[in-house]
């Protein structure tokens, strides 16, 4: 289980959480085929820190100490699984007084080979099914000011041109509209799903980005309208556009 602050990055930002749950989602840490481990909780997290560039290819993690308080799991699994990335090539062990555990030059080369397809269709439907029962839920009922940063992340990505960073504001504008929808425990979920997708897909192409923040403009229209439908299909063109 996560800890209940969710320290574990710059998503986790405190904000407004509606008060009302939403049904079958809720705090259950369920994923699609067979759910998170701890050692799998511990690669996601790291990988969804890269995609946000908290840490970046050559940066030191924290000592596993310190991602175990910040995960909520035991430092032996987190140990486990941080040898387990060196092995798999993401990340770099060193010794000595300078050493530690270092992401690898090489992390967005390993994480093309590691692509998988089927997995990544699986995870990135049941995001679909999450993101649609919140818009459903939510819509009507969302003050403009929760809307107000997700506007700021459409506004810059409109401006973006370096991929890397295109990449991040696209993984954020997810990481906070479930929060704006759903609270800071459905932020916690979606970040699961976000951070394990980020080792199977590479980070999406300038293009793609760009299709699927018109469908962010589009979302966030209809959802200050209150158009229900309207902006479940906006959720839906979003997904279809990375396919493309």
């Amino acid at each position: 289980m996560v800890n209940a602050a969710g320290k574990f990055g710059p998503y986790n930002q405190p904000g407004p959480a509606p008060t009302t749950p939403i049904t079958g989602v809720g705090h259950a840490r369920v994923l699609p085929l067979g759910g998170q481990s701890g050692s799998d909780l511990v690669r996601s997290r790291i990988a969804l820190r890269v995609r946000l560039r908290s840490v970046r290819p050559g940066d030191r993690l924290p000592d596993a100490g310190v991602l175990a308080e910040e995960l909520g799991i035991g430092e032996i699994t987190v140990r486990r699984a941080l040898e387990g990335m060196c092995q798999d090539g993401l990340l770099d062990r060193r010794r000595g007084r300078a050493g530690g555990t270092f992401v690898a030059q090489g992390w967005d080369t390993v994480v093309a080979l590691m692509y998988d397809a089927e997995e990544a269709a699986s995870l990135d439907a049941f995001h679909l099914l999450l993101e649609c029962g919140l818009v459903a839920h939510g819509s009507g009922e969302v003050p403009e000011e929760r809307l107000d940063g997700l506007r700021t992340l459409v506004e810059e990505m409109e401006l973006a041109d370096d991929p890397a960073r295109m990449a991040e504001l696209e993984t954020r504008f997810h990481l906070d509209l479930a929060e704006a929808l759903g609270g800071a425990g459905i932020r916690e979920f979606a970040a699961d799903l976000l951070g394990r997708l980020c080792l199977l897909l590479p980070a999406p192409q300038p293009e793609v980005v760009q299709a699927q923040n018109r469908c962010h403009i589009e979302l966030l229209t209809e959802l200050a309208r209150g158009a229900t439908d309207p902006a479940v299909q906006a959720v839906k063109a979003h997904q279809s556009s990375w396919r493309r």
